[in-house]
């Protein structure tokens, strides 16, 4: 089953999504790379957009083509926004896109602040990019393609991979494939 939900994320919504659920996200997103990521981090506070209850999308777009919103805009790996995580959370956020595992701390932290983490598919920066209906920069333009972007998505298609109750899908499934072994 494919579950729908909408931005911004709610705790009663959080509360309902599960490791290994497939979700199709539905409003708007922001875009936010190392760079972005960094500058979020010194301007925490005074952010400059009102992050509470919002999704962070690891993701440096590329320029669209004509007659296109946005070019390629697939995620990137996940750990390397590790270290900024904890004052984002605390700032509000409550969900994150990328690829990639997380570190056990940012595990913890998705947990204790009832946060969630999704994956997207890797590689398919093309085909996601079809569900983005809208992109405008709405901080930081001086970055370049990791500004941070205000997309308007539709049926944006994702994975739970850490919940708000700390289950992870990478350890999930190199449990369930040693127990076939």
């Amino acid at each position: 089953m494919i579950k729908k939900i909408t931005t911004p994320l709610t705790d009663k919504v959080i509360k309902t999504l599960k490791v290994g659920d497939r979700i199709l996200i539905n409003g708007t997103i922001y875009t936010a790379r190392d760079a972005a990521h960094k500058r979020l981090v010194l301007d925490i506070k005074k952010p400059p957009l009102n992050f509470k209850d919002q999704i962070i999308y690891y993701c440096g777009p590329t320029p669209p083509m004509p007659g296109r919103t946005v070019g390629s805009a697939g995620p990137t790996t996940s750990h390397r926004m590790d270290i900024f995580t904890a004052p984002l959370l605390k700032s509000g956020i409550k969900g994150m896109i990328g690829k990639g595992p997380r570190s056990k701390e940012v595990r913890e932290l998705i947990k204790k602040h009832k946060a969630v983490y999704f994956v997207a598919t890797g590689g398919a920066g093309a085909l996601l990019a079809r569900h983005i209906k809208s992109s405008k920069v709405v901080a930081y333009p001086d970055l370049g393609p990791e500004a941070i972007h205000e997309f308007m998505v539709v049926n944006f298609p994702v994975i739970v991979a850490n919940d708000a109750k700390g289950r992870d899908i990478f350890e999930e499934g190199i449990r369930k494939y040693r127990k076939k072994g």
